[in-house]
């Protein structure tokens, strides 16, 4: 069993970091198509890329040495349909005559590779119908292709790394894992029946979508910043190289000038949303419902990244002015403080993100008197509600998050 247990054991440490990688494109595109994440939504697809690099890692691996493939002087290829039936019968104890060597030959160790073939493959077509809504025959198409880049995957020596394919190209493993997908696909109609459809699941999405989430806050924020800092480093570079013996400070000011008219310009233009927001359909509106002015935009995000977010930092460099003047022993100093801020900055920014979870408006925004709503529409979720029930889900999430509620 070690043949199969230490590439899903490899799976499994792969897994967090691949997961890494998807994870921020995955949010950003949910978040822009449905407005929310569910957690089954998360579950069904992590669970799907689990599936893939534990189904993978056992087409590929062990991994023999380039000494042992350089020796080998087998066939690379088997190109022959159905000859897994004729090594069945001669690597087991069947016979066709005698009834009484059936059983004993489908529980001999031959039959476990014939049948992990085909279980390979069942995940994948249960996947396939139940979350990616396919056709049976999209699902045998997608599974043999799947199956096929597999085989050449090892027929070209891991893509060229191997002098040669260090594991044989079956025709046969084509036709079981195919097979497999397809069966996959006839399970997938019991597991609809215990889990959410995915029409359901895009249900719940639009649903939530039409709330404003603390996580969804923090994406659209960090979005923006970087939107904001690669459109202010763009325009200082192109700003350089047009005015190449301009002063460095002047360089400067113009990206910061870039970064501050992104949080300024653009929402005027967009009705309230920035770039960020824009796509992850949130905007900005007044406590009366109203579209912002643009000093309120000002006021906004002047005390967002003046005062807000760089609290802590303003912390750290008043102590460090007060502990250069009272000429204190800094060795020992240091690191008592650094201890001190950095208690003071955690529980500061968890006590900002506790208050956006409760959908209380920060003290910014209260003063500039905005706060965020939500730009999804129910009549993504059903086409056939009535046009006045559409008109009300942004005062609906406006009366959530209103303060004297």
């Amino acid at each position: 069993m070690n043949a199969y247990t230490e590439p899903i054991l490899w799976a499994v440490i792969i897994f967090p970091f691949v997961a890494m990688l998807f994870t921020a494109p995955y949010v950003l595109v949910q978040y822009h198509k449905y407005g929310a994440i569910p957690m089954i939504r998360v579950g069904i697809v992590y669970s799907f890329i689990l599936y893939l690099i534990a189904a993978y890692f056992l087409v590929i691996l062990p991994l023999p040495s380039q000494e042992e493939v350089a020796m080998m002087t087998g066939s690379t290829t088997q190109l022959v349909p159905f000859a897994f039936i004729t090594d069945f019968i001669r690597n087991t104890s069947f016979v066709l005559s005698d009834p009484s060597t059936y059983l004993k030959a489908f529980t001999e160790p031959y039959v476990y590779q014939v049948l992990y073939n085909v279980l390979l493959f069942v995940p994948f077509g249960i996947y396939l119908r139940y979350y990616f809504n396919c056709s049976f025959k999209k699902t045998l198409f997608l599974s043999f292709l799947l199956t096929l880049f597999f085989e050449l995957t090892q027929l070209s020596g891991l893509y060229g790394i191997y002098p040669r394919g260090y594991r044989l190209f079956d025709i046969d493993d084509l036709m079981l894992n195919t097979l497999g997908g397809i069966i996959g696909y006839f399970i997938a109609a019991i597991v609809t029946k215990v889990l959410p459809s995915r029409n359901r699941i895009d249900e719940i999405s639009f649903q939530k979508g039409t709330k404003i989430t603390v996580w969804k806050r923090l994406v659209g924020f960090f979005l923006d910043l970087f939107l904001a800092s690669i459109s202010s480093i763009f325009v200082g570079v192109f700003f350089r190289i047009i005015v190449p013996n301009s002063a460095r400070n002047t360089q400067f000011m113009i990206s910061i000038t870039t970064f501050v008219l992104y949080f300024l310009i653009i929402p005027v233009c967009l009705n309230g949303a920035t770039l960020g927001k824009k796509f992850l359909n949130m905007k900005l509106v007044t406590l009366d419902q109203q579209k912002p002015k643009f000093y309120q935009y000002f006021v906004r995000y002047l005390l967002l990244f003046g005062v807000v977010v760089p609290f802590p930092i303003y912390l750290a460099q008043i102590s460090l002015v007060l502990i250069g003047i009272m000429r204190l022993d800094q060795s020992l100093l240091l690191l008592f403080l650094l201890f001190i801020l950095g208690c003071i900055t955690f529980f500061y920014y968890f006590y900002l993100f506790v208050k956006m979870a409760q959908k209380k408006l920060l003290w910014y925004e209260k003063v500039s008197k905005t706060c965020n709503v939500s730009t999804i529409r129910l009549k993504s979720l059903k086409h056939d509600q009535n046009l006045e029930k559409e008109e009300t889900i942004e005062k609906e999430v406006f009366n959530e998050m209103h303060p004297l509620k």
